[in-house]
């Protein structure tokens, strides 16, 4: 059988059909990406497909992911590829879900009360999911959650310092995301090292276009995110402010009248990068401008910078030391100047990156990118996650059984 998976990000849509018969015997038929949706940037949104060795890149404006998901089906359609379920990475279920489901109407109902825990995210991901019911009404649907891996946070870096009773009362907490990335640098990383998982302490950062963030994983659990109820703090992000002072936005509530609508508009997609720069969300246009002495753009890296150098530091204390260093997602695979510079000046924690090795790392592959002298391994890890969903896709077809 073959199962589409659709994995939206913020200002992306991945997708992947595989052929899969069991866990043990899958197959990647056809995959392809939707470049910068919705973005406001220097060069022009686009969607690549790659299927029976070609690749093919289709440069047309695309406003949002529901018209993404339907350049994919278009083109899936006119190559012949049939299919018979379609899964999704849906990113806070929040106190609603813990295990992969399928669709149907009373999910669906749960489904739109999680809209705002994750506002960029989760809207997007129901706007995929309808287009394929209209357009596949018969094809079964199904939903993954990314916050499923972080349920091993420790308590005490979970929860709120709020008083008890508002915690009680409305489940406040922190549940992390990027889980299916992090599950499988957490299972790929002792391979790699040639190491038990239950003796690996590493640092996982996942830097995409649109959202990033942070993990501590210890014997191949995690312990910390950078994320929290919600994908926006943390890192400084794409269109995402990332960690401010909270006081920020309740004075401009009361002291000017700001609407709260307007405040999570304002926090979520027109902070970060994109608010800092004044032009572009996209880290790479950036870059590209402070080669001419941009200052603004030059601020935004800086800031970009400091923060995941922070997290990063942080957690290697937690931790009390790490292993490895692992970056994925396109920033973190394919910018070899953000790693260089997060890796600068950090010998004092074993870290020592071979610069020769870090621009040669083209990202399709698993890169070891440190010196030998390095404590610490530095990687560039291609992302599965959508390999992810579709395993969980077949767990939930053999529990049926």
């Amino acid at each position: 059988m073959n199962i589409l998976v659709f994995n939206c990000g913020s200002s992306s849509l991945t997708y992947k059909v595989f052929c899969a018969a069991s866990p043990d015997d899958t197959k990647e038929i056809i995959s392809g990406k939707a470049h910068r949706v919705g973005v406001k940037g220097k060069d022009p949104s686009f969607i690549e497909h790659r299927f029976q060795g070609k690749a093919r890149k289709d440069i047309a404006p695309i406003k949002n992911h529901d018209q993404a998901a339907i350049m994919v089906l278009q083109y899936l359609s006119e190559n012949g590829i049939k299919i018979d379920y379609i899964g999704h990475r849906f990113v806070n279920g929040g106190s609603y879900f813990k295990n992969s489901v399928f669709i149907n109407k009373d999910i669906l109902k749960k489904l739109y009360l999680c809209l705002p825990l994750a506002p960029i995210h989760n809207p997007v991901i129901l706007e995929v999911v309808r287009e394929c019911a209209k357009r596949f009404p018969q094809i079964k649907q199904y939903v993954t959650f990314d916050t499923a891996f972080h349920s091993t946070i420790p308590y005490h870096a979970y929860t709120y310092a709020l008083p008890k009773n508002i915690i009680k009362k409305f489940g406040f907490r922190k549940y992390g995301f990027h889980g299916l990335s992090y599950s499988y640098i957490a299972r790929v990383v002792p391979q790699i090292l040639r190491r038990a998982p239950g003796k690996i302490k590493m640092v996982a950062c996942h830097l995409g276009t649109g959202g990033s963030s942070v993990a501590a994983i210890s014997k191949g659990k995690s312990v910390d995110n950078s994320m929290g109820y919600s994908p926006l703090p943390g890192l400084m992000m794409s269109t995402r402010c990332g960690d401010i002072d909270p006081m920020l936005a309740i004075y401009l509530m009361v002291t000017y009248g700001y609407r709260p609508d307007y405040l999570m508009d304002m926090l979520n997609k027109e902070s970060g990068l994109l608010g800092i720069s004044g032009f572009s969300s996209d880290i790479r246009d950036i870059i590209h401008r402070v080669s001419k002495e941009e200052k603004q753009d030059k601020l935004a890296l800086d800031m970009y910078i400091h923060r995941l150098k922070k997290y990063i530091g942080s957690y290697i204390t937690i931790l009390g030391g790490i292993d490895a260093l692992a970056f994925t997602d396109d920033i973190g695979l394919r910018n070899p100047l953000i790693r260089e510079k997060v890796c600068e000046d950090m010998e004092w924690c074993g870290i020592e990156l071979d610069k020769r090795s870090n621009r040669k790392a083209t990202g399709n592959t698993i890169s070891i990118l440190n010196t030998k002298r390095s404590k610490v391994k530095i990687l560039s890890i291609p992302a599965e996650e959508e390999l992810a969903i579709c395993l969980e896709g077949l767990k939930l077809l053999e529990a049926k059984r």
